[in-house]
């Protein structure tokens, strides 16, 4: 692989220090900031280089997708992919792996259990464990993603979250309406969905 520059190397080893700590990835305001930078061109830029020498890559139009490139590979190995209810193997060469231990260390990750099926039109239903993260403090939301969300410390509740300048909108996900619009100062996000846990073999 092609060397890098030391900003370069900066970026790149701040990105896999961040995506071991949090199973996430950054955002561009969250790199400006640990770069000490004040415009997002730089971060862009240094980006571009590092995934056209084969160190990164994401999925265009999608926020969030940056992934860090050959690093060795552990966990559960994915053996395929289902189309049409059947297995089209992977390349031998190019099993790609889930690592779930990293998950289970992280004293920010939390399990919620689903008691009812409120959730169905999110393909969530009683019985599945919903693993959630917790926020920290500078942290920013995309809209739409689903929350573990309490309003002026009252019970949490899942929803989807929206941020409208200072007001939040949490929507249910069994509602069709607006949502619920608060004062942003007035909920508190107690975690953001990482995933769900459905075990088949105690249904």
């Amino acid at each position: 692989m092609e060397p890098l520059t030391r900003a370069q190397k900066e970026l790149f080893d701040w990105l896999v220090s961040y995506i071991d700590e949090t199973q996430h990835a950054p955002s561009i305001r969250q790199m400006m900031r640990a770069m000490n930078l004040r415009s997002p061109a730089p971060i862009q830029s240094r980006l571009e280089r590092l995934r056209n020498k084969g160190y990164v890559d994401w999925t265009d139009g999608k926020a969030r997708t940056l992934r860090i490139l050959h690093q060795k590979p552990k966990g559960v190995s994915v053996i395929g992919e289902l189309k049409g209810g059947e297995l089209v193997e992977a390349d031998a060469e190019e099993v790609e792996k889930i690592d779930f231990a990293p998950l289970m260390k992280k004293s920010s990750v939390f399990a919620l259990r689903v008691m009812s099926n409120d959730l169905v039109d999110d393909f969530i239903v009683e019985g599945d464990m919903l693993i959630l993260r917790s926020v920290t403090g500078e942290e920013e939301i995309e809209d739409g993603e689903l929350v573990a969300a309490s309003v002026k410390g009252g019970k949490i509740a899942i929803k989807r979250y929206y941020q409208d300048g200072t007001k939040v909108v949490l929507k249910a996900s069994n509602n069709k309406g607006p949502g619920q619009e608060l004062k942003a100062s007035d909920v508190e996000i107690q975690g953001i969905l990482m995933g769900v846990w459905r075990n088949f073999q105690a249904i």
